[in-house]
């Protein structure tokens, strides 16, 4: 069963969730996990993509950005997928390993993935946004963990 976890930030600064992203990402990335990031728009992954060419200083996150496919509104990654991938609007193509959820709302294939992290600034949309995902998880039986972090 999908395992999900809250990661909440002490601060309401909008990059505060784009920096936890990438220190999640680059995390996993280090023990072996394949990651999507489901970015709330093509404008966000985009940022994300020139960010994790220089999060790390010796080396750059391997990535790859989904691709729309021309006239459709969802695309499907390619099976020769980077161990890190982002979409905004597609699914995940063959991952399953960590979901790292940048939207407001639970995306429907959030069940495939053997874990979820759920982004929480202070900011007062993404608190009520917080308080419908866990009530929604808890209520389908999912176990949930928290995660209260300082500024990162």
């Amino acid at each position: 069963m999908t395992k999900v976890g809250f990661y909440i930030i002490d601060t309401a600064e909008t990059d505060s969730r784009l920096r936890l992203a990438l220190r999640l990402s680059d995390k996993a990335f280090c023990r072996g996990h394949r990651v999507y990031l489901f970015c709330y728009s093509e404008a966000q992954a985009r940022e994300l993509v020139e960010r994790l060419w220089t999060f790390r200083p010796s080396s750059f996150l391997p990535h790859s950005i989904a691709p729309l496919i021309p006239g459709e509104q969802e695309g499907q990654l390619s099976e020769r997928e980077a161990p890190i991938s982002l979409g905004w609007t597609q699914e995940p193509g063959t991952h399953n390993d960590l979901l790292i959820n940048l939207r407001g709302e639970i995306p429907q294939f959030f069940s495939r993935f053997k874990r979820v992290a759920e982004l929480v600034n202070q900011a007062p949309q993404r608190l009520q946004a917080l308080r419908d995902s866990y009530r929604i998880y808890r209520a389908r039986g999912y176990p949930l963990e928290q995660h209260n972090l300082a500024s990162v």
